[in-house]
C-alpha cells in the first residue's frame, strides 16, 4: 500500500512542481494518463488518480475528450467585510471592468416588498452586471434595489463606478447579511461565466440595511474554480 501511495504522490509532485516552475501556467494542458504512465514510470491507473484528485483540489480542471489543464489561481474575497470588487481586482494586479446585461425598474415581488417596505404595486430597481478580471468574468452580480433610498441607482454609469461605491455613497451600510452557498447555476450564469452545465458557482445572497432601512438584495454568482471567500480576524477578549 505504501509503494502504490508512494507512486501516486510522485506523480501528483511532478505536476505541481511543473506549474510552480512555470512548466505548465494557466489555461495550458498538462501531460495526459499515457505520458505520465511513461515519464513517471507509474501504471495508468496511478496516473490517473493523481489527475483525478489534482482536479477535485481544483489545480487543474479537465475538458472532456481533450485532457488536463491548469486551473485559473483563485481571486479571493473577504467574507466578513463589504469590499469593492474593483478594488479587490486591483489590489491583485488585474484590470476590472464591466459588461452591463439589464439596468431596469420591475415590479416589486412580495418578499421585496417586505424587505423593503414597499407598498402592493411598487416597483424596484434591478440590474445584472458581470465583472471581469482582466479577460475572465469572476462575478456575475444581479442586484435589486430599494427605490426609496437610491432614487437615481438607474442613472448610474457602472463602467465607470460600481453599484456598491454608489449605494456607500448615498446610503452607508450600518447592517449586512451574507449566505454562502455552492449551487448547480441556470444557463444564463453558467453563459455569463463561461461555465459548463456541470461546473460548480458560488453563490453570495447579501443583504444590507443603513439606519434600518434595506437598502439592497443582490446575488453575487462566482465560478467555484476561480473564485474563493476567506477572512481572518481577531475575536475579542
Amino acid at each position: 500500500m505504501q509503494k502504490s501511495e508512494s507512486r501516486y504522490l510522485k506523480v501528483k509532485r511532478y505536476i505541481l512542481d511543473g506549474i510552480r516552475e512555470g512548466k505548465w501556467t494557466s489555461g495550458e494542458q498538462v501531460p495526459s494518463e499515457n505520458e505520465l504512465v511513461s515519464i513517471c514510470s507509474v501504471s495508468r491507473m496511478t496516473a490517473r488518480r493523481a489527475l483525478e484528485e489534482l482536479n477535485s483540489e481544483g489545480i487543474l480542471y479537465r475538458i472532456r475528450g481533450k485532457g488536463s489543464f491548469v486551473a485559473e489561481e483563485k481571486h479571493q474575497s473577504s467574507l466578513l467585510a463589504i469590499r469593492n470588487i474593483k478594488t479587490e481586482i486591483k489590489e491583485q494586479g488585474h484590470e476590472h471592468r464591466v459588461s452591463m446585461m439589464e439596468m431596469s425598474e420591475i415590479p416589486a415581488s412580495v418578499e421585496m416588498r417586505e424587505l423593503f417596505s414597499l407598498p402592493e404595486g411598487a416597483n424596484l430597481f434591478h440590474s445584472i452586471i458581470v465583472h471581469y478580471q482582466d479577460d475572465m468574468p469572476i462575478q456575475v452580480e444581479e442586484r435589486f434595489i430599494n427605490p426609496n433610498v437610491a432614487a437615481d441607482y438607474l442613472k448610474q454609469d457602472f463602467k465607470t463606478t460600481t453599484p456598491n461605491e454608489y449605494l456607500t455613497s448615498v446610503a452607508p451600510v450600518t447592517e449586512a447579511e451574507h449566505l454562502i452557498e455552492a449551487i448547480v447555476a441556470e444557463k444564463q450564469i453558467n453563459n455569463l461565466l463561461n461555465l459548463e452545465a456541470d461546473e460548480a458557482v458560488l453563490l453570495l445572497t447579501r443583504t444590507t440595511w443603513s439606519f434600518e432601512k434595506a437598502v439592497s438584495f443582490a446575488k453575487l454568482y462566482h465560478p467555484g474554480k476561480r473564485y474563493r471567500l476567506g477572512t481572518r480576524f481577531t475575536p475579542d477578549n
